[in-house]
């Protein structure tokens, strides 16, 4: 018979508890977010800016972000079947987490002139730079494009509508949440310590990934465990 999708499926009906498999599609969809990643394109230019690069120089490295955005995403298309999801995953946590935690450092080290300006002394704008840039290779290669694969490839085939319904009602919920606070962490607790949270979140994933998300990599729908 065919089944219309029901909320109500995505509750073991033996336990009557929310089904493992939904909890940790939700951890997908709201760590690929908590990362921050939508900060740097939304805030881009506005964030470099912050820390006292040149408008134009800031525009010209939020595009930059963009291109490796999507020689990143070529980059999974192409071996995502060869490497497997789960794999991609723990590397990108743990790129994203070091990255993280080095532009963290990097903005920590902020001075502001007698003019107002703001900049970060010596190399340490070279080393944000890289570090973020680094940072955007990491979650497009793995984050950004394979929480979708794993979202529409995790769910058995009775609660596949429900179970992507409610995990990406979760994801555009962090979407939200992260975009619309930034401004305001930004003036305080300042740049530094909320990289430095979101550095902490790419930190947990790993460890979410690891004992919470199976490889789905040559699995049927019909094999997966709810």
């Amino acid at each position: 018979d065919h089944h219309k999708p029901r909320l109500s499926d995505l509750r073991d009906k033996t336990t009557g508890k929310i089904r493992p498999i939904l909890w940790a599609g939700i951890g997908l969809a709201v760590f690929q977010q908590l990362v921050g990643i939508n900060v740097v394109f939304y805030y881009g230019a506005t964030l470099w800016e912050a820390v006292g690069f040149s408008e134009n120089y800031a525009l010209q490295t939020n595009i930059l972000s963009g291109v490796l955005s999507i020689g990143a995403c070529l980059f999974t298309i192409a071996f995502v079947d060869k490497i497997g999801r789960k794999p991609l995953l723990l590397v990108g946590s743990a790129g994203m987490a070091v990255t993280l935690a080095t532009v963290a450092y990097a903005f920590s080290t902020a001075i502001t002139g007698a003019d107002g300006a703001v900049s970060l002394p010596g190399n340490n704008g070279v080393i944000a730079l890289v570090a973020a840039n680094l940072y955007v290779i990491f979650f497009n290669f793995s984050w950004g494009p394979i929480m979708w694969v794993m979202l529409g490839e995790m769910f058995p085939n009775q609660i596949r509508g429900s179970g992507l319904a409610v995990a990406g009602f979760a994801q555009w919920i962090a979407n939200a949440a992260i975009s619309v606070s930034f401004p305001a962490l930004v003036v305080s607790p300042g740049l530094a310590i909320t990289y430095t949270g979101y550095a902490v979140f790419a930190a947990i994933s790993f460890f979410f990934v690891k004992a919470m998300v199976n490889e789905t990599r040559g699995r049927e729908l019909e094999d997966m465990e709810g």
